[in-house]
């Protein structure tokens, strides 16, 4: 069994790899915020917070944060040449108008049919916090998700059917976790990329539906 696994800023510029030049893009709170530091350079892409902001950077250094620009996250963010910022309602109006090409966004469970529940655990002790996930997940052209492939307690986050409240329904066509990429087809879950020293044996067994090596 190999301990192989991304860290999270490998995951984060795997998702980077993928997105295309020129693609409005929306990160999620937590994991997706990373991917804001590893898009390259050359590539121009907008990316856009629900808090009403287009236009952000990677993350501001040490000491030069302004916590009158943050993102969704309450995270500080800096703003490139052409970014701006505006109302909220404007802001859910560009998600719900179909203008992302792309969000990222986390996740507790998805389903092999694409289905996501990213906002409640149903837990009697936690807070629901859905923000403008729905609004996201059906908005964007396409929605990925960025998350660990495993629980605390071991088990799959890929699941046959989400036992979480639903944030939407077969919305979901991609899911990078720590351990690979998966895309979610009407013709299966195919594995597009592993992690390196990981078996595809291995992969299926820890994920709690079946796989397709696609690569």
């Amino acid at each position: 069994m190999s301990s192989a696994k991304w860290t999270r800023d490998e995951m984060a510029a795997r998702v980077a790899r993928d997105i295309p030049e020129g693609a409005c893009v929306n990160l999620g709170i937590g994991l997706p915020t990373l991917v804001a530091n590893h898009l390259p350079g050359d590539r121009e892409v907008v990316l856009h917070s629900e808090n009403g902001v287009l236009g952000m950077g990677p993350a501001p250094a040490p000491g030069d944060e302004d916590y009158d620009l943050i993102n969704a996250g309450k995270q500080p963010v800096t703003l490139l040449p052409g970014g701006c910022y505006f109302h909220h309602a404007d802001s859910f109006a560009m998600m719900r108008g179909g203008h992302l090409d792309v969000c990222v966004l986390g996740a507790f469970q998805v389903s092999a049919g694409g289905d996501l529940a990213n906002w409640h655990t149903g837990g009697a002790d936690a807070i629901p916090a859905v923000g403008g996930a729905m609004d996201l997940a059906i908005g964007a052209k396409k929605t990925y998700v960025m998350m660990e492939h495993l629980t605390k307690n071991g088990q799959s986050k890929l699941v046959e059917r989400c036992t979480y409240p639903l944030t939407g329904i077969g919305c979901v066509s991609r899911v990078y976790t720590d351990l690979a990429v998966i895309d979610l087809a009407p013709d299966g879950a195919k594995v597009i990329d592993c992690v390196e020293g990981l078996a595809f044996d291995e992969l299926q067994r820890l994920t709690g539906i079946a796989l397709v090596d696609a690569r």
